[in-house]
Formats: C-alpha cells, sequence, structure tokens
C-alpha cells in the first residue's frame, strides 16, 4: 500500500472504519489484487462480516471527470438489480483525506473471460445488464451523436501522440489516414433515436469474470459507462482491437455472427432490437479507431518514467497495435 502516499493513514481513519462497520483497529489485510491503467484494486476480508471486498483507489479519470469514483459508484448502484455487477459499500471523492478517490465494493470470484468458451456467458451477461429500466434522470453523460463523439475522443486522444517527438512519423500519418476513413463513414450514417440503456463502454477480456458461483459471468469495471445504445456496447466486445487487448484472439465474421444471435434469444425481448445488428456493425470500425488512438496516446505516456501505474502487458500491446502490420490488418478488414 506505499504506492499510494497516506492509503495506510486513510484505512486507520474513524471516518473510514465506521461507515464500513469495521473495528477501530486495523486487523484486515489489504493484499494487491489488480491494477488498470487508471486504478489499483485490494482485497480484503471483513473481520466482522468476513465479507471479502475490493478497495479500488481511483488514480485518473478517462473521462476528465472531477468526480471519477462517484460516477463510478452510481452507475454501480443503477445496475445492482441486474445481478451481474459488484454490489458497493463505500464511496469517497472528496480528496480530503486522501489524494485519490477510494470505493469499496463486493469481491466476485471467477477468472477472466475467455473468448473460445465463455462467448453465450457474455451474451446473457449484457443482455441482463442492457435491460435494466433506468430512471428518467439517470445521471449519466449521454453523448447526443455517439459515433461522432467517440470520433472527437480519437481526435483529442492522437494529438498526444501527433504532437510528440517520440512519435513514429509513418504511424502518425497511417492514423490520421484511418481517422479520415472513419470521419467519411461519419458522413454516411444516420444518427437515429434509439433505446438507451447504461453501457459500459470498455468491455475487455479482463473486465469480464466467468465461472463464479453456479456458473455466473459477472461485468465489474464500470470505470467509463454512458446512457446509450447496447451497440455501442456489443460494438466494442466483438471489435479487434479490443478482443486482441489481453489475447491473442480476434472473432471471426462467424462467432461475431453466432454471439449476436446468443445475446439477441437472452434479451428476449427485454429491450426494442430493431437496427441493432446493423448499428453494431457501424460501431466496431470507430471503435477500432478509438482503441488505436488510445494506444498511440498511451504509447507516449508510457515513455515517462514517474507514471504511477505501468503495465508491462500494455507496454507490450501498445507496441503491437501501432505496428504497421496490424494498422494495415483494420484498414483491409473493418475500415
Amino acid at each position: 500500500m506505499e504506492r499510494i502516499s497516506g492509503l495506510r493513514e486513510y484505512i486507520r481513519d474513524p471516518g473510514y472504519r465506521d461507515q464500513m462497520g469495521l473495528p477501530g483497529k486495523v486487523t484486515e489485510e489489504y493484499r494487491l489484487l489488480a491494477q488498470g491503467e487508471y486504478n489499483i484494486n485490494y482485497r480484503f476480508t471483513h473481520p466482522v462480516t468476513g465479507q471479502e471486498l475490493l478497495l479500488r483507489v481511483n488514480c485518473g479519470s478517462q473521462m476528465h471527470l472531477e468526480h471519477q469514483i462517484e460516477y463510478e459508484y452510481h452507475a454501480l448502484e443503477l445496475l445492482q438489480e441486474s445481478g451481474r455487477t459488484p454490489k458497493v459499500y463505500y464511496v469517497d471523492g472528496s480528496l480530503e483525506k486522501l489524494n485519490h478517490g477510494v470505493l469499496v465494493m463486493e469481491y466476485l470470484p471467477g477468472k477472466s473471460l475467455d473468448y473460445r468458451k465463455d462467448l453465450n456467458g457474455a451474451a446473457e451477461c449484457l443482455a441482463d445488464i442492457h435491460s435494466v429500466k433506468l430512471p428518467k434522470q439517470t445521471g449519466l453523460l449521454s453523448p447526443g451523436n455517439p459515433l461522432r463523439a467517440i470520433l472527437e475522443e480519437c481526435e483529442e486522444m492522437v494529438k498526444t501522440y501527433m504532437d510528440s517527438p517520440l512519435g513514429d512519423d509513418g504511424t502518425k500519418k497511417q492514423i490520421r489516414e484511418m481517422l479520415d476513413m472513419g470521419w467519411r463513414r461519419l458522413e454516411k450514417a444516420e444518427n437515429q433515436e434509439v433505446y438507451r440503456c447504461c453501457i459500459n463502454t470498455e468491455l475487455n477480456s479482463t473486465n469480464f469474470l466467468t465461472g463464479g458461483e453456479g456458473g455466473w459471468t459477472y461485468l465489474i469495471d464500470w470505470e467509463k459507462p454512458l446512457y446509450g445504445d447496447p451497440a455501442q456496447d456489443l460494438g466494442h466486445f466483438l471489435a479487434p482491437t479490443t478482443t486482441f487487448w489481453k489475447t491473442d484472439v480476434i472473432l471471426s465474421t462467424k462467432e461475431v455472427r453466432e454471439f449476436l444471435n446468443q445475446y439477441r434469444e437472452a434479451l428476449g425481448g427485454r429491450i426494442p432490437e430493431e437496427g441493432l445488428e446493423e448499428r453494431v456493425y457501424a460501431y466496431i470500425p470507430v471503435t477500432c479507431l478509438r482503441g488505436v488512438t488510445w494506444c498511440a496516446m498511451a504509447w507516449v505516456q508510457y515513455q515517462q518514467t514517474d507514471r504511477l501505474i505501468c503495465n508491462e502487458s500494455t507496454r507490450r500491446k501498445l507496441d503491437a497495435y501501432l505496428s504497421r502490420d496490424f494498422l494495415k490488418r483494420l484498414v483491409k478488414d473493418y475500415l
């Protein structure tokens, strides 16, 4: 816990301990569980209830939110009835006693999604989440034109790489050409009113947990939720820039089609499905562009020696995603 300055003092604070029903003296052990690009997670056992819990420390916001950790907490509250997300018990984004937001949630057992074995479970999980009826005032961000919003986000992220002397000139040219293709696609796309729900927007395999009690599949990371089109989630889940991130898998056309059939079957008519599949195929190429531009931005950030969170597997994938061969494959098969 020494990596987060002040965290040991924070868990001793009476305010935290009272709200969590913890005894006055720290007897629980916090063990590093996992870290992403913007959060560090610690697992611990509640010494009174015996429940396994996860302490999540936020170190940044992809969405540039001032209250990132509260936003994530709120999304998980909205989705609790789905049975597919962790229950939340505590949030503190005040930054008064620690220079980071803190969230405590239920620890759920399981392993990361296997694209070759677990697609049906993922389809059922997403169908249950997308079917949750939300209040009129969701408290979630909701872009008016989601495809345009993603492309604008791409342009913002890629500036870091384009403006950096560390970036390769050939790669810069290649990415610029890909983005121009994306904008041309947008000009032909219709901006239609569709069913909206709480969508995750970041459906990497490690954000799913499979093989829990009863074979249940969960979606555990809610760092960047929106009130949006479920097709955006499905397009992100199926895009090669997503599946290849933590694995070496790129789904075939047949596998994509089978997954969409499984998802619609799991929905059981709970949400409107008209035009859903066509919209999924519109989101896949734009998701590829978001993946590439995020990698370009992160590649520059990873050259900094003072970065708080660094993953060696991420570093290797950044190089793979920015390789000429990978970019050419995306253009050929998806753009």
